[in-house]
């Protein structure tokens, strides 16, 4: 039996949805924009919100419109993708890395105080694996610290703590809607934020410079960050999707759940109290990791391992300070972590058949 790490829940829907954009040739941004970034931000609870064309760039926006820029510095997690320490980069600006807690990998902010300096100017929490980190920490730590908060909720569409969706907190949010995230456009960003400053800064920069179409007057230097109608229109079915896909998900990790309760061996991903998980991917911690995820494919099945620490990505070697000593807790996710798959088509058999595996090779090892 096949089962991928990831199938993105598109079909004919998504097809038909895109068909008014044709009929009317309009294929840039346009109708479908206006309404999917209205429902976003209904979901959210945002006031302004703008779209880019990925998350990462979404990211390099938000904090470009916060002022952030060479010479700066932002604390980013050791434990994230890639892009949100590029996205800092990309602003000339400095990614300083902290450590993760080993429960769910969010921000650990014991580890942070000791590494702001002047020159340190926000905090990027990132929302890992569909939950959301400790908020009103990283808030009351940026407010001591006088730093802006940037939030990389890339993987938390959807997510909410305490009844706050993610991306209520920060001073920008930013959201990704890639292939495997909950709700996909294919590739596709959106930054929103409560500051209509901000907002105005936003445009600018994802506009070339102007506010509105149709001009050749640019007041400000900005680029084409800008999304298509053929985008929206599929992200709009997705949205509508959105509740099957989350209680499908929240089955799938129930399915794991029961189909792993007798192992020992095994330790989930754990969200906070009060904290939603819509799973990006149900993550399992277990000593031998590397080597289930290797048996894992020689019977068809794809995993993934948890995130590499940024700190030991050879092309950031030249910002770390510190070594692995600074960073257990990440190391200990990537060593220890799989990801499962986990998405909205997945069937009960499949599920079914990769637990069994687990099972025997834990059971053999």
């Amino acid at each position: 039996m096949h089962v991928p790490q990831f199938m993105p829940w598109i079909g004919n829907d998504e097809y038909e949805g895109m068909r008014p954009c044709f009929e009317s040739q309009w294929i840039t941004e346009g109708p479908k924009t206006k309404e999917f970034e209205e429902k976003l931000l209904a979901l959210i609870g945002a006031r302004y919100g703008v779209f880019a064309p990925n998350g990462t760039l979404a990211l390099y926006l938000g904090l470009r419109a916060l002022g952030i820029g060479p010479g700066d510095e932002v604390l980013v997690p050791d434990f994230t993708f890639m892009g949100s320490a590029t996205a800092v980069e990309m602003t000339g600006a400095i990614p300083v890395f902290v450590d993760v807690n080993t429960r769910n990998f969010q921000i650990d902010l014991a580890h942070a105080d000791a590494l702001g300096q002047k020159k340190t100017k926000a905090i990027m929490p990132v929302h890992i694996y569909g939950t959301i980190a400790d908020m009103d920490a990283v808030s009351a730590f940026a407010k001591r610290h006088g730093l802006l908060v940037i939030e990389d909720a890339a993987q938390a569409i959807g997510v909410r703590r305490n009844g706050k969706h993610a991306g209520s907190w920060g001073d920008v949010s930013c959201f990704s809607f890639f292939a495997d995230k909950t709700i996909t456009t294919g590739e596709g960003g959106f930054i929103v934020t409560n500051d209509e400053a901000t907002y105005e800064k936003l445009r600018l920069l994802r506009n070339q410079g102007r506010r509105d179409r149709g001009t050749f007057i640019h007041p400000a230097i900005g680029y084409n960050f800008r999304i298509t109608d053929m985008q929206a229109a599929i992200g709009l079915v997705q949205l509508g999707k959105l509740q099957e896909i989350v209680e499908r998900k929240k089955t799938i990790l129930q399915w794991y759940k029961t189909g792993l309760k007798d192992i020992k061996d095994i330790t989930f991903f754990e969200p906070d109290p009060g904290t939603d998980w819509i799973p990006f991917r149900v993550g399992i911690l277990l000593k031998k990791a590397h080597a289930l995820m290797e048996h894992l494919k020689t019977k068809d099945i794809e995993p993934r391992t948890f995130f590499y620490p940024l700190h030991k990505q050879p092309c950031l070697a030249h910002l770390v300070r510190g070594g692995d000593e600074q960073f257990p807790n990440a190391i200990f996710g990537y060593e220890h972590g799989v990801c499962l798959p986990t998405f909205p088509t997945l069937k009960k058999e499949q599920v079914q058949y990769v637990c069994e595996v687990i099972k025997k090779f834990l059971l053999s090892a």
